[in-house]
């Protein structure tokens, strides 16, 4: 678990001075990961930087890859003769994920493909911290850092993953597009509806995934004022983290990874393009779905699989059936007898 978290609105501005106890000297930075959405003076002021901190600003319209990993941890490690005194991601999902993989590879050998699995990490990561703009994704509080590897997409998973301070100030949220806020909110939604449905439940992840859903279906299907709103899907991507951290997530999970793979489809859509069919497995969860894509007026992307060929089948279904802890999860230890290649490509075919 996240040993330290700071929760409120302006929280954020508390930054300088929860680093400042970690900095090593003045010769040890923090690097700055952040959304390049933020790329403007005004955000660039609120940064606590000092001596040779460095702000690297990173898009974030494609997912996280080793390679994109690796990069990084090389600009860095040439940059600046000792280690610096930690790594900050400020941003969505996709910044989340590249500072905690970042501060692992920069005190474990070897490129980040290498990690991607379960507990792979030997030595403990440089010390991080994560600053969520946008609510849904759960990755301030998981235990993974998702990546797209040149041969999968998967996550490094390891006690040393987890970040050992979280900033949640609900008022970085305020400027997301209304389409992404959806998508990404509907992340944490179905992380509940997998992780609750799943075998693997216990009475932990229980506790956490109620609430969470609770939470979304405030915010989806009530009509919470703005700023509770924001409060509320910021708690509930928490809540829905700690959840699947305990517990695991799904079919639509499994079958994003491979939509992300294959065609790059940012993991929040993807998730949403593949639970709209999945009322065979979820029939609950999916229903309360349409309902919240129905009153928030959102249209989904159609014919995203209408011209692919066998063999781009045939790779979306290795993708995701390679995610054997999500199917296990979903379906039961003899998942394999309900789900094969030619019943997913049933599912992808619709999308």
């Amino acid at each position: 678990m996240v040993p330290r978290v700071v929760f409120g609105r302006g929280s954020f501005d508390q930054l300088g001075d929860l680093l400042m106890p970690k900095r090593k000297n003045s010769e040890a930075p923090f690097i700055f990961l952040v959304d390049d959405y933020f790329e403007n003076p005004e955000f660039l002021r609120r940064i606590p930087m000092l001596f040779n901190d460095e702000v690297i600003f990173i898009s974030s319209k494609e997912e996280p890859k080793t390679e994109q990993v690796d990069a990084l941890v090389n600009r860095i490690k040439d940059a600046y003769e000792e280690l610096p005194s930690g790594i900050v991601g400020i941003g969505g999902g996709t910044l989340l994920d590249l500072a905690k993989a970042v501060s692992i590879l920069l005190t474990n050998p070897g490129k980040a493909e290498h990690y991607q699995g379960w507990d792979l990490v030997g030595r403990p990561s440089l010390f991080h911290v994560g600053v969520p703009t946008i609510s849904g994704t759960g990755a301030e509080v998981s235990r993974t850092t998702v990546l797209l590897g040149p041969k999968r997409k998967l996550g490094i998973n390891s006690d040393y993953t987890t970040y050992d301070q979280v900033v949640l100030d609900p008022e970085l949220t305020k400027t997301v597009p209304k389409d992404q806020w959806f998508y990404t909110g509907m992340d944490c939604f179905i992380h509940c509806v997998e992780s609750l449905d799943g075998t693997h439940l216990n009475a932990f992840s229980q506790s956490y995934g109620e609430k969470a859903h609770e939470l979304c279906e405030e915010v989806f299907l009530g009509n919470p004022k703005e700023k509770d709103g924001q409060d509320k899907l910021m708690m509930a991507s928490w809540h829905g983290g700690m959840s699947i951290a305990y517990s695991q997530v799904g079919i639509a999970h499994a079958m994003s990874y491979g939509l992300s793979y294959l065609l790059g489809i940012k993991h929040g859509i993807g998730n949403c393009l593949v639970f709209q069919h999945l009322k065979d497995y979820y029939p609950q969860g999916v229903a309360l779905f349409h309902q919240m894509k129905e009153k928030h007026g959102i249209e989904l992307p159609k014919g995203i699989c209408a011209n692919l060929t066998q063999n781009d089948f045939d790779i979306l279904s290795e993708v995701s059936l390679g995610m054997e802890a999500l199917w296990e999860n979903a379906l039961g230890k003899d998942w394999r007898s309900k789900m094969d290649a030619n019943r997913l490509q049933e599912l992808f075919a619709r999308i």
